[in-house]
């Protein structure tokens, strides 16, 4: 009888202790909603593109998010890149707006996984998707600052990614490192955040860099001016006022 209320007891504590634990998804949805928590956001983007040569190319534009669905990027400079604007919407649709042709056109599927506009990012890396709605999560490791995850495509999601590497941090669940890896299992890109600090209650990273080590490049992208809850209207995230870029 004491032995059975011994094991009895350890198991108890074992399962107190591991319903305490958040589960893989858990970790992965709570960042997600961690980087998407602002109501709306407003930020001036620069960004930096460096080829294997050590060549750069410098970008600059006007960023908006509303909620998590709604995200528009629109180019100000340089002269060659300016007025070209790029809107993401719920359900995985977007659009791109080119002055040269005056025209809106809608971004094809079979063409999501090219880059966007020469950057490291594809037009997939850019839509509003979470990775907790597309991606299955497990726990790879955990040490004091961080939960590293591995997250596989769920069963009839198509990903040009084989699988991705995520660490998040403990302590605000902002993650900050993901590592994509291509279908053969080979290290493809790696994104950093850096630089990341609190605003009010909000985590954002002043700092975003994509690597491409196939091609050898890699957009920096850089936010100033950030401003959070400003009331966007949702007119500013339509194909109309996507023309209007300038």
């Amino acid at each position: 009888m004491k032995r059975n209320l011994t094991l009895m007891f350890i198991l108890g504590l074992a399962g107190a202790v591991w319903a305490g634990q958040p589960s893989a998804q858990d970790i992965v949805a709570k960042s997600d909603s961690v980087v998407n928590a602002p109501k709306d956001q407003k930020a001036v983007m620069k960004m930096l593109l460096i080829d294997k040569k050590g060549n750069r190319k410098t970008r600059e534009a006007m960023f908006m998010q509303k909620g998590d669905d709604r995200r528009m990027l629109r180019f100000t400079a340089p002269a060659d890149q300016k007025g070209i604007a790029f809107l993401a919407l719920p359900g995985d649709v977007q659009y791109l707006y080119m002055p040269a042709f005056r025209k809106v056109r809608r971004i094809a599927s079979h063409v999501k996984n090219s880059k966007f506009a020469g950057t490291d990012f594809t037009y997939d890396d850019m839509s509003t998707s979470r990775l907790s709605e597309n991606y299955q999560a497990r726990l790879l490791e955990e040490n004091d600052r961080f939960w590293i995850l591995k997250l596989v495509p769920k069963p009839g999601v198509k990903k040009d990614y084989g699988h991705l590497k995520l660490w998040v941090r403990k302590d605000n669940y902002y993650p900050v490192k993901i590592e994509f890896y291509d279908k053969a299992g080979n290290l493809w890109k790696v994104m950093e955040r850096r630089q990341v600090v609190q605003i009010g209650k909000y985590w954002y990273a002043r700092e975003m860099e994509m690597r491409d080590l196939k091609e050898e490049h890699a957009t920096i992208m850089q936010l100033k001016d950030v401003q959070f809850d400003l009331g966007l209207s949702d007119k500013l995230f339509t194909r109309r006022y996507l023309r209007r870029a300038r």
